[in-house]
């Protein structure tokens, strides 16, 4: 199996990395810059240039021999709304269109919790955020044939992964997760698919490949 993590530099998109490649996985990450390519290989992947400004026909050559696309990416707190609409929202899509094209079936989104509620889009203070990452999530299910998957993880730390998770975040204390422990995740869903499926999630109690295999 190989797979191709968009957004490969960002905080996620390093553990997803390191944490897939050391399952033995033949891993490329996708970079926008080739100065970051030394980082990918010293956590075990295959640099690709991967261009989210570009167009969707331009991104197939990177999705040669590729079986799983993710796509980690995100404009980052420090830029403006236009370039969240460019990265979070098209740039999603046009890797959505991409990976179709490629004639790649399986392909994993990590998104965040409180997409689909209008009203915490509101309290966030960040809703041109939660607008693209809806929407990109609204695509990939309705206007797509990919076998997806759908991670709505809480607020990101940067703590100690727990290894441990729940998928019920409105019966849970937090509402928050690692980085680390989000990255766990998706490596459980590549190896244990979840086509069709969205998932909600915070630190909890029960093993990662546990919680996965539940779905």
């Amino acid at each position: 199996m190989t797979t191709l993590i968009i957004g490969a530099h960002g905080h996620v998109g390093q553990h997803i990395v390191k944490q897939l490649a050391a399952t033995g996985e033949t891993v490329y990450g996708g970079i926008r810059n080739a100065q970051q390519a030394d980082i990918i290989k010293d956590l075990g992947g295959q640099p690709r240039m991967f261009d989210l400004m570009g167009t969707a026909d331009a991104m197939v050559p990177a999705m040669n021999d590729v079986d799983t696309v993710i796509f980690s990416a995100g404009s980052g707190g420090s830029t403006g709304d236009d370039m969240t609409l460019n990265i979070d929202l098209d740039g999603a899509i046009k890797s959505m269109i991409a990976t179709e094209k490629a004639g790649i079936k399986r392909f994993i989104i990590v998104s965040a919790l409180g997409t689909d509620d209008r009203s915490f889009w509101e309290k966030s203070g960040i809703r041109p955020y939660y607008v693209a990452k809806y929407y990109a999530d609204e695509w990939l299910r309705h206007r797509t044939n990919l076998d997806y998957t759908i991670v709505r993880p809480g607020l990101l730390t940067n703590d100690d992964p727990t290894g441990k998770i729940t998928l019920a975040p409105e019966a849970s204390d937090t509402q928050s997760i690692s980085r680390a422990d989000v990255a766990a995740t998706v490596v459980a869903i590549v190896q244990h698919p979840l086509p069709g499926k969205t998932i909600e999630l915070v630190n909890g109690d029960v093993p990662v490949t546990d919680a996965v295999q539940s779905v």
